[in-house]
């Protein structure tokens, strides 16, 4: 990758690991689903001034049905689905289990892109992986383990739903402008999530605590906007698989900020578990020769 493609690349493994943190911060005060809509009406203000400022057109008619897939998978439904779990699981476990999100990209890519095969090392990889998802939700056998365990498979769930859009977003999308891709799906989003919020939790409870408004506004531009906006970017240049590795930063960064500002505690099954994930999504994407499987990269 170029060296600006590389700072998107960290930028979203950094800013995304930590959305975890501001998640666990914002639903303090506000309930899961009303944390999420005010947060993407946020992120559609600030895609507005990004796109104002590209002079993008936004193809809304034109391709509403694959915007409208996009912003359920994307966003609504992943968004949704994390923020309920860490009421149950925390901010560190939930950011090792969302690593799996290549490894399910893996497992969609042959069946929706006839060139792509499955390779020994993939096939290792994904084993590895899927022990390591095992230790991970086999934590806490306690009384408190149907919780945590719901909380775990919410986050598996938001995972495959990340895969699903991003082959998706790879085969229909490719070649738009990031900015109006990353528009589009955000204004399905909010036509989702905005009705949910308010007839699950409603009515609307706005923040009074100064850092809740800065999560929310930091989940928002940060993470959404200019995230989203990036995360296309990279997608339509290297590709869907290279672009959710991003999701390998994301137990790092989500560990060490839970255990430095929320006191969670970390033992051997997330240090374990996190590794053998991230063992296993490495595997699959590495080159070795000794192997006589071919491994198709996508094209830039």
């Amino acid at each position: 990758m170029s060296l600006k493609n590389w700072a998107k690349f960290w930028y979203l493994g950094l800013v995304w690991g930590a959305t975890f943190l501001w998640l666990k911060i914002a639903i303090r005060e506000v309930p899961p689903i009303t944390v999420n809509a005010i947060r993407l009406l946020v992120s559609l203000s600030a895609l507005f001034v990004i796109a104002r400022i590209y002079h993008v057109k936004e193809p809304l008619r034109e391709r509403w049905r694959s915007f409208l897939f996009l912003g359920i998978f994307n966003i609504a439904l992943p968004f949704v689905l994390i923020t309920v779990s860490e009421q149950y699981i925390t901010s560190g476990m939930a950011s090792i289990l969302n690593s799996t999100v290549p490894f399910f990209t893996l497992i969609l890519l042959p069946m929706f892109v006839p060139d792509e095969h499955l390779s020994l090392p993939k096939v290792l990889g994904l084993v590895v992986g899927f022990i390591g998802v095992v230790v991970l939700v086999s934590n806490d056998i306690s009384a408190d383990f149907k919780d945590f365990q719901w909380g775990s498979l919410l986050v598996l769930a938001a995972s495959l739903s990340y895969a699903a859009a991003a082959v998706f977003a790879r085969r229909v999308t490719f070649g738009m402008h990031p900015s109006a891709q990353a528009l589009g799906q955000n204004f399905f989003a909010n036509l989702a999530v905005w009705p949910l919020a308010l007839a699950l939790e409603g009515p609307l409870t706005l923040p009074r605590l100064p850092m809740t408004w800065v999560a929310l506004f930091w989940l928002g531009i940060m993470a959404t906007a200019i995230g989203t906006t990036f995360y296309y970017s990279l997608m339509n240049q290297v590709g869907a698989t290279r672009t959710t590795l991003t999701t390998y930063i994301f137990p790092l960064v989500g560990v060490i900020l839970g255990v430095i500002f929320l006191n969670e505690g970390v033992d051997w099954h997330l240090l374990a578990g996190g590794a053998l994930v991230i063992a296993g999504v490495a595997i699959v994407n590495t080159r070795f020769k000794g192997f006589a499987g071919i491994r198709k990269v996508e094209q830039d």
